[in-house]
């Protein structure tokens, strides 16, 4: 089984691929966590990447197909897999099914309004370590500060209010045809991303529960 979580920037898309995960037992897979490692460690591809990321624009398709493709070939996504952040385009999906045809699928659409989006993205805050927190939702015990390592945090390039909204005009153009081509698989499903974490989190498990058997 494939789950695609389908959303824009700040709908929930992480949290909800760790919660379906750890549910069923799937990988998530994230092309900004892989995209960050590469960033992380000053590959060539994170080089690139970092110019496109900052800028609020995308990736080129070659680079996020091979991580992709190398990434599903592994042994953890035998049984299935989640992906957070890939397709976003039509053409991305296109190679995706011909990398791995036989795999069935799903696409859970997590729908959150724009302005929102900018409230949740601009308060968000980072550690090196991973660890991520929200200076309104979700604030550090000490301000700036981690509670799991102790590390200072800071807030992304790709999170300030001016390249969340290029964030979000990219993902309208680019992402919402991918919405159509998903539709007309017949495979795609919506949920209201502005509720609580457990209450989209029990949405999406209802509408899985058409196409995965739980015991």
């Amino acid at each position: 089984m494939r789950i695609i979580l389908l959303g824009p920037p700040g709908s929930g898309k992480g949290t909800q691929g760790d919660l379906l995960g750890e549910h069923y037992g799937f990988p998530r897979i994230s092309t900004g966590d892989l995209l960050r490692a590469e960033v992380g460690a000053g590959t060539p591809v994170g080089l690139e990447a970092k110019k496109a990321m900052d800028s609020g624009g995308l990736v080129d398709d070659d680079v996020v197909n091979e991580m992709i493709r190398r990434r599903i070939g592994r042994n953890d996504c035998g049984k299935g897999y989640i992906l957070d952040g890939f397709p976003r385009t039509v053409p991305q999906a296109e190679q995706l099914n011909a990398i791995n045809s036989k795999r069935e699928e799903v696409v859970a659409d997590i729908r959150v309004a724009d302005e929102r989006l900018v409230e949740r993205l601009s308060a968000r805050r980072v550690c090196s370590c991973g660890a991520v927190f929200h200076a309104i939702n979700r604030r550090p015990q000490i301000e700036d500060v981690c509670d799991a390592c102790g590390g200072r945090l800071i807030r992304r390039g790709d999170d300030s209010p001016e390249v969340i909204r290029e964030r979000l005009r990219v993902y309208h153009e680019l992402t919402e045809p991918l919405i159509v081509f998903y539709r007309q698989k017949g495979n795609y499903f919506s949920v209201n991303g502005e509720a609580d974490v457990q209450t989209v989190f029990a949405a999406i498990r209802s509408k899985l529960k058409d196409w995965i058997l739980e015991n």
